[in-house]
């Protein structure tokens, strides 16, 4: 394959995938009338094929599709309706994270996981903003693909370590900054800031905002940029957290 799979290690040494949300890993699993249909979406055809050979491995996972990159990704995702897909972050035409909310729009039930070789924080957050439901690095044994896969499928959410460390640290960071500024009365935003900061806590992107307001998607552009200036923070999603800590904007 064009990109092989090796170990997570956990703190003990042990693979490991960090289980974020549901029951945990030594709760009795209980056992599937159907298959976990999944949807392999990655833009390596090699790479797709050795998932395939690994999950086919698997008797209650069964590979139903696969795609080469996130506009595919929906389409099949929308004919196949799998219960879960397995996507890439960055792929040509339309990326993994991009095609997230597409996916969820057109097959609401799926869950997606992001399986990448992207660390970067950015990435994770805006797939978590996205609707995905795990963040694995391709770094992880073969094993643990189906382990998440199962996972995921059994309501938990799935992060690789080293990622759900700095999920962590980011939301401490930003604990930390709100609690600083608490006593600092909060900036005023102009209205069509407040427009343009209830349509990103959406999940809508620069292009659906600039459609929805009937603006182009520079001047979004430079709405965000006034409003996380204003409020002094780094990334869109602090910028949500602290609007809604503050009370600047309550998202029904």
């Amino acid at each position: 394959m064009g990109e092989s799979f090796g170990p997570v290690r956990g703190a003990g040494g042990d693979d490991v995938c960090a289980a974020v949300a549901g029951e945990g890993d030594g709760a009795a699993r209980v056992p599937r009338k159907e298959p976990i249909r999944v949807l392999v979406v990655d833009d390596h055809a090699l790479f797709r094929r050795g998932l395939e050979i690994v999950l086919a491995q698997e008797e209650d996972i069964q590979v139903v599709g696969e795609a080469g990159d996130g506009a595919e990704a929906v389409d099949k995702a929308a004919d196949l309706l799998p219960d879960i897909v397995l996507m890439d972050v960055r792929m040509p035409r339309r990326g993994g994270i991009e095609a997230c909310t597409s996916i969820k729009e057109v097959a609401p039930s799926a869950k997606i996981i992001m399986l990448t070789i992207s660390d970067e924080e950015a990435d994770l957050y805006d797939a978590i903003k996205a609707g995905a439901t795990g963040y694995l690095l391709k770094e992880i044994s073969t094993d643990e693909v189906a382990t998440a896969i199962r996972a995921v499928a059994d309501g938990q959410s799935q992060i690789s370590p080293s990622m759900a460390s700095k999920l962590l640290t980011e939301f401490k960071s930003m604990i930390q900054r709100t609690d600083e500024r608490r006593l600092v009365p909060a900036p005023r935003l102009t209205d069509r800031e407040l427009e343009v900061l209830k349509l990103v806590a959406t999940g809508m992107n620069n292009r659906d905002i600039a459609k929805e307001l009937f603006i182009s998607e520079n001047t979004v552009k430079n709405h965000v940029r006034n409003i996380l200036e204003k409020l002094q923070l780094h990334s869109r999603m602090e910028a949500v957290v602290y609007a809604m800590r503050e009370k600047i904007l309550e998202i029904r």
